[in-house]
């Protein structure tokens, strides 16, 4: 059965943001969960809090390692004169049907940071400091720049005139490293940070809060999982700042999976694993789960637009108005980006996952194939046609049996086409926990880890070029029978 019409009641369903601290916190969750649940369904690497939160709201996961910071100012919009108590906190909550529980034991907060030799040539060690030197290039990540307690707030209270860039996370440290940008904004358990040896800049204006790790989740999760609850009642406490820094270091650092470290963490044992190369990061366990999960998308996009887009292209071919309406319609979504699409058909269906990715990827694919319909269908030749209605043929009898299979290559052309288009942009359903080999991809950004880019990026093009084989062969075919049926 698809995942998207599979019943997810009895399913516990872990949810992550895009950065390595968040995928590990939701492996932790997962293994601890995996022996007390009837299925643990882990969708790694959703997005930033509000896509996150978003798919919490909906039932589309049950919970996700969270921050009290980020909920209080972020999520439920504090604008109090302080940070809202972890009590308050849960009565806000509660009527959203949500609850935040299992306190890890850290504080993984927001700060800008500079590169040591920079910082000391300007003099800089505070956030204050910042607003001596207008011409500093700041690059945050869009959400720091968007979120409520992010830049906007922070320029206000230190009256910073800078205009910052926008720089995904992953990315940031190689750029301030090679002196493209001065200014990042980082996570206080950034392994690179001391690995880099970075000045963190002194908030002297105390405009962040804490952000001590959680788990939100919905207030139904422990009736409906109570032994798995249970069991994760167990991390509360048990990662400090120190042991978070290590686990984000054998990940970005040392190139170990996240699954690896959360496995060591609770086993209570240092991870030996070695870093691991391209050949073991391609040929990974996940291979085959992902693989099927890509495949699985491609082809049910591709089998819907075929079942949407002939049936339509061959009631519009024969009318110049409604052709050209309905190709300039599939055209014009063609122009829309991948990204803002999925946002739409997430709030449209109400849930993130396969549906919405399977939606996108079938609508990318209708315009191939209603193109080449038609044009297949305006190339059979008219004096055929004739010779239908001579022999006394209804414009259906003409349609099934003169018509489209004239057109069927044409027709498999622009099929071939939808798949590669398929293919290529399935690998964006990683970002709203659709699986497939994106997910390996978008892991990759957020660790900048090229290996694991490659890693995601040879499989998809390994399986476009094998639809390309399997297509070029079937026109080989077609063309063998049409030889021989002259």
């Amino acid at each position: 059965m698809p995942a998207w019409a599979r019943d997810d009641a009895a399913s516990l369903r872990i949810g992550s943001k895009r950065f390595t601290e968040s995928y590990i916190l939701a492996e932790l969750l997962a293994q601890t969960a995996r022996p007390h649940a009837p299925a643990v369904e882990l969708k790694p690497g959703l997005g930033n809090t509000a896509i996150v939160y978003a798919a919490l709201r909906n039932g589309s996961i049950d919970l996700y390692p969270e921050y009290l910071g980020t909920i209080d100012q972020e999520i439920l919009q504090n604008r109090g004169g302080g940070p809202a108590s972890l009590a308050a906190v849960r009565e806000r909550l509660r009527p959203l049907g949500l609850g935040v529980d299992i306190a890890f034991g850290f504080n993984d907060g927001y700060a800008l940071a500079m590169r040591a030799d920079t910082a000391a040539r300007l003099g800089i060690v505070r956030l204050s400091d910042l607003a001596r030197h207008p011409g500093l290039r700041l690059a945050l990540s869009n959400e720091f720049i968007g979120r409520a307690d992010g830049w906007a707030g922070l320029a206000a209270r230190y009256g910073l005139p800078h205009k910052p860039s926008g720089l995904d996370h992953g990315l940031a440290y190689d750029a301030l490293v090679s002196r493209q940008v001065d200014v990042i904004d980082i996570y206080t358990t950034d392994a690179k940070i001391a690995h880099l040896g970075l000045t963190v800049l002194a908030d002297d204006g105390a405009y962040f809060p804490r952000y001590d790790a959680v788990v939100l989740y919905r207030l139904d999760v422990p009736q409906r999982f109570p032994q798995a609850w249970s069991a994760l009642q167990r991390l509360a406490g048990s990662i400090d700042e120190t042991a978070m820094i290590a686990m984000n270091a054998q990940a970005e650092l040392q190139g170990m999976g996240f699954d690896a470290i959360a496995a060591a963490h609770l086993a209570g044992r240092p991870e030996s694993d070695t870093q691991r190369g391209l050949w073991a990061k391609l040929f990974g366990p996940d291979l085959l789960r992902l693989s099927g999960q890509h495949l699985g998308l491609v082809l049910a996009a591709v089998a819907l637009a075929v079942l949407v887009g002939v049936p339509l292209a061959v009631a519009v071919a024969p009318y110049p108005g409604p052709r050209a309406f309905v190709l300039g319609a599939s055209g014009l979504l063609q122009t829309v980006p991948s990204l803002a699409l999925l946002a739409a058909l997430i709030s449209w269906v109400d849930r993130i996952g396969a549906l919405p990715a399977l939606l996108a990827l079938t609508l990318y694919a209708l315009l191939p194939i209603m193109r080449n319909t038609c044009t297949g269908l305006a190339e059979v030749p008219a004096g055929l046609k004739l010779a239908g209605m001579a022999l006394g043929l209804s414009s259906a009898q003409r349609l099934r049996l003169i018509e489209l299979p004239l057109a069927l290559p044409t027709i498999t052309a622009g099929v071939r086409t939808a798949t590669s288009i398929a293919v290529g942009t399935a690998t964006i359903a990683a970002f709203i926990g659709a699986g497939g080999y994106g997910e390996r991809i978008v892991t990759g950004l957020a660790l900048n880890d090229k290996q694991l880019l490659l890693a995601g990026a040879l499989p998809a093009a390994a399986l476009a070029l094998a639809f390309e084989g399997l297509f070029g062969l079937l026109a080989w075919r077609q063309k063998r029978k049409k030889e021989q049926w002259q």
